[in-house]
């Protein structure tokens, strides 16, 4: 039973990282219509910018406590990687967004591929390694509980908790869902659409940023191909979970977790992502729209 626990609570911590890009692919879709597939190499961005924020800081100010660098490092990886999926809707999704459906779709391919042999060119192809930050170890019962996992579970809480708010019940919420339903209806109401879904691609990378400083506090290590693996099980997690649905996103993310730590924990660990995509598969079938997604109202 310790042994079943201790997997649950592994799994609850990849899954929160998971769950966390898996909003802002549920975030963008929801309002524009299209898959970001830049967003995985966004959040390895977001490890790469704390990664750099660490070695300065360890390099200049000695003997800051770990707190401080934690908080510094998550702060200006979210300024960065914000502005920079700023420049990207600007640059490469805003003048498409009123053609051809497949148009964004190969333009976010296309920008996948620049930031990830940019960070390769940039930073270099080997691993970024870095020392443990968060080294306490709590025995509760047998079953051992870092710190560094009760951080990210405590983090992901606070701030699904804080972007559900800002969607549910502010001016900024209200104008995202306003756009979600109709971007026309919505700006001859006043409302700044552009402003709108870059606002909406600014919150998606600012989480991406603390996803990828928690990826990094979590293994310890950077790399230029971070973005692949994780952005595709943050985008299956949105799905499984209901695209457009915040709390779904975060659902879909843990249950991605569960089952590959799960998996890997009681057979072999080869066939772990067999596993994650064939029960995606699996629920897809019985329910198209995802665990708690809504099915869509087309227009006529």
């Amino acid at each position: 039973m310790e042994y079943f626990i201790q997997q649950l609570l592994n799994g609850l911590t990849l899954g929160s990282i998971y769950g966390l890009i898996a909003i802002g692919y549920t975030m963008v879709y929801g309002i524009v219509g299209m898959i970001n597939f830049a967003h995985g190499d966004v959040f390895m961005l977001g490890g790469f910018a704390a990664l750099i924020v660490y070695l300065v800081l360890t390099s200049i100010f000695i003997g800051l406590p770990v707190a401080v660098i934690l908080l510094i490092m998550m702060v200006v990886a979210m300024l960065v990687v914000s502005l920079w999926n700023w420049v990207i809707e600007r640059v490469a999704y805003r003048p498409l967004r009123g053609s051809f459906r497949l148009a964004p779709l190969i333009t976010a391919i296309g920008m996948s591929i620049v930031l990830s042999n940019f960070i390769q060119v940039a930073q270099g192809p080997r691993n970024k390694p870095i020392p443990a930050l968060v080294r306490d170890v709590y025995t509760v019962a047998g079953i051992s509980v870092s710190l560094k996992q009760i951080l990210i579970l405590v983090i992901t809480a606070v701030l699904l908790a804080v972007f559900w708010y800002i969607v549910k019940f502010t001016a900024l919420g209200r104008a995202q869902r306003a756009t979600e339903q109709d971007r026309k209806m919505a700006a001859l109401l006043g409302i700044n659409v552009d402003r709108t879904i870059s606002i909406t691609f600014i919150m998606g990378a600012a989480l991406a940023a603390v996803a990828g400083t928690m990826y990094l506090m979590y293994y310890g290590v950077a790399s230029f191909t971070d973005g692949f693996t994780p952005g595709v099980k943050a985008f299956t997690a949105a799905v499984l979970g209901g695209i457009g649905s915040l709390p779904g996103a975060v659902l879909g993310g843990v249950m991605i977790g569960l089952i590959e730590s799960l998996w890997s924990a009681y057979f072999t660990i080869a066939y772990k992502d067999v596993a994650t995509f064939a029960i995606l598969a699996f629920v897809l079938i019985f329910k198209p729209t995802g665990i708690l997604g809504r099915p869509e109202v087309e227009k006529v």
